[in-house]
């Protein structure tokens, strides 16, 4: 017997048989906080999904468009957060899955969660 079991995150607990937890389960998990970092995942994720190429090109628009504001000196997180959106929306009417657990959604939700409040808007594009 064999198991696949993709990308997780949070708690997860692989067992055979009975599980019994006293006292409740805890844990963190680290996100990758540098932007540049964020978005070159977010571009190989997004390479990964072989879109078709008038959507592919409207995406690495908007991925150029994050990318030059992560090079101004204040990024405007308003816009990077409508442009993550858009990806979102472009990517989803391609047919590609961007479900929470993804890793496409994992990146998301990283940049999500770095824009703060205003991510908001990301996380629920993404179904989080």
């Amino acid at each position: 017997m064999s198991f696949n079991i993709g990308s997780q995150q949070g708690n997860i607990n692989n067992v055979a048989g009975d599980q019994t937890i006293h006292g409740g389960q805890h844990g963190q998990f680290a996100m990758a906080t540098d932007p540049r970092a964020m978005l070159g995942l977010l571009r190989s994720e997004l390479d990964r999904l072989a879109l078709p190429p008038e959507v592919a090109s409207q995406v690495n628009a908007e991925v150029a468009s994050l990318d030059a504001e992560l090079a101004s000196p204040s990024p405007d997180r308003t816009t990077m957060a409508q442009r993550l959106v858009q990806i979102t929306r472009l990517v989803t009417a391609a047919g590609a899955a961007v479900t929470a657990g993804g890793t496409l959604a994992g990146a998301l939700s990283s940049f999500a969660a770095w824009l703060g409040p205003i991510g908001d808007s990301v996380l629920r594009a993404i179904g989080h």
